[in-house]
């Protein structure tokens, strides 16, 4: 499937501003910013022999994106910033395990996803479906996605590739790909009941104009920015965009595996046997839908194809919307999602998302059910041989697979791929020291590798 092309993000930047270039981080002289290196924890500026990014200072707009990051002050409890939820030292990801946070204006109110690490989420391609839509501006998703209701996903094999007129939902930004831009990403928090709880644009701005950067808004965007509510708004997202944009820490592609990539270190003997593995198809097949090779145009690898699956993963009782039997989460279809809720081939699907950083990951899946990369991996390799593992049971001691989809869309459960392609009585498609391996393998997609064995280009 070929990635739809990367949107210029609604806040003046051209289209090909998104790329970054490998070693060299946001030379953005020509879209309008600075590059960005500034460490989002402590606003101090460093050049290292072991960082393959170029460090220099955020635009003026990304400073105030910065304050605006950090500002618990803008949120209903005045406790809440988005650096809670996604906190620079843990890569923009929550820093305890509750599968889902607390926010609201009491922090009593819970949502129904765990909030995800937003490192390189720049790199998200448009929402579409089917072959690459990107040239298409104004399409009508709904629609399209009505065309494609009987098609067949197709199977995927690591180094392979999926048919050209597949009709696959991919790219968007949150798991279910319901906005487009990091502009757009920013509103959803700020005004979640269960997270910032603002009420309405007028709740927000006031918070805004008390806060100690309101002179910097006047500043960037002129005296009378604070007289339109809407434009405010519209300003302090997009400074939130920039900041995430610019600032290296968002998108430092300095891994070891990145390093690796580069000629300039070495992975260890279980490290290359975990990355093989990866690749296998007849073993993990991961790279099926986490893509571990540069693109054509030379961009580090994102491990992701974008695109949307349905896994299946147990209900999480730990989540209090799932005390109500009725309630399912079903991603693409909704709840929170609203424009594809009659394409019910999609109920259940989920973004793929980005395996870098993933070891420092404290939950996994959207409703966070698993703590631990062996967790997963267990899920993956014994989900389709023993069950009864992972699912509860009904009243007859039947085990209830697929638990956290209702029984009408549980036919959209990937059971094709590779190793989800087992049946009770077979051999898990990794053993034990190959799972190890393969985790010793993802620890190398950790952003600030440094080793005395390693150099700059």
């Amino acid at each position: 499937m070929k990635f739809a092309k990367f949107k210029a993000l609604k806040m003046g930047l051209r289209p090909g501003c998104g790329a970054l270039s490998f070693g060299l981080l946001l030379s953005l002289s020509g879209c309008g910013g600075a590059g960005g290196g500034t460490s989002a924890s402590t606003g101090s500026t460093s050049t290292s022999a072991s960082t393959l990014t170029t460090s220099t200072s955020l635009s003026a707009i990304a400073q105030l994106g910065k304050k605006i990051f950090f500002d618990p002050s803008l949120s209903a409890s005045g406790q809440v910033a988005c650096a809670t939820c996604h906190d620079p030292a843990q890569h923009y990801g929550p820093a305890n395990t509750l599968s889902v946070q607390f926010g609201g204006p009491t922090l009593t109110a819970t949502g129904i996803r765990q909030a995800p690490q937003i490192t390189y989420a720049y790199r998200n391609p448009i929402f579409s479906i089917g072959p690459d839509t990107s040239t298409q501006e104004n399409i009508n998703v709904a629609q399209v996605a009505a065309s494609s209701s009987s098609t067949t996903i197709p199977q995927k094999v690591a180094g392979g590739s999926a048919s050209s007129t597949a009709m696959v939902p991919q790219g968007g930004l949150f798991l279910d790909g319901r906005v487009d831009t990091l502009q757009a990403q920013a509103d959803g928090p700020l005004f979640n009941p269960a997270e910032m709880a603002n009420t309405n644009v007028n709740d927000l701005v006031t918070k805004l104009a008390k806060s100690s950067y309101a002179d910097d808004f006047k500043q960037i965007f002129g005296s009378n920015v604070f007289s339109n509510p809407q434009m405010l708004l519209s300003e302090a997202e997009g400074a939130i965009a920039r900041f995430e944009f610019e600032d290296a820490s968002f998108h430092a592609f300095n891994s070891k595996y990145d390093y690796y990539l580069a000629g300039k270190t070495q992975l260890t003997a279980s490290e290359l046997n975990g990355l093989k593995l990866f690749e296998d198809p007849a073993k993990g097949n991961c790279a099926a839908c986490h893509l571990d090779k540069k693109t054509a145009d030379g961009q580090p690898p994102m491990f992701t194809d974008f695109q949307y699956e349905a896994l299946g993963v147990p209900r999480n009782s730990a989540i209090p919307a799932n005390a109500d039997p009725t309630f399912y989460d079903l991603g693409l279809c909704g709840p929170v999602r609203t424009d594809l809720t009659a394409q019910t081939n999609y109920c259940g699907m989920f973004r793929t998302p980005s395996l870098r950083n993933v070891s420092t990951r404290k939950v996994y899946f959207h409703n966070g059910i698993y703590k631990s990369l062996n967790d997963v991996m267990q899920f993956y390799m014994l989900r389709d041989i023993t069950p009864e593992q992972f699912y509860s049971r009904d009243s007859n001691g039947s085990v209830l697979k697929f638990n956290d989809i209702p029984a009408l869309y549980q036919a959209n459960v990937d059971t094709t791929d590779a190793p989800f392609n087992r049946k009770p009585g077979d051999s898990p498609a990794l053993s034990t020291s190959e799972i190890a391996d393969v985790i010793a393998f993802l620890n190398t997609l950790t952003d600030g590798f440094q080793s005395a064995n390693a150099y700059a280009p």
